[in-house]
């Protein structure tokens, strides 16, 4: 997901979206503890996708009461 994509999202979809990637990533965690995960790069993935996701949200609310 690219930062331009989510600078275009609403502070719903933001969230939403952040939830999802949250619990993809406690999904994709426990499978790969259980058994080496095919495409271990999807881990590193979803946590720059939450980060960039975290960022933008940061952005917003510093913009806001600035």
């Amino acid at each position: 997901m690219k930062a331009e994509e989510i600078r275009n999202m609403s502070a719903e979809d933001l969230a939403k979206k952040e939830a999802e990637l949250r619990e993809e990533l406690g999904n994709l965690t426990f499978q790969h503890k259980l058994r080496p995960l095919e495409d271990t790069s999807r881990l590193k993935k979803v946590k720059k996708d939450i980060a960039r996701i975290r960022t933008v949200v940061n952005e917003i609310t510093l913009g806001e009461s600035a």
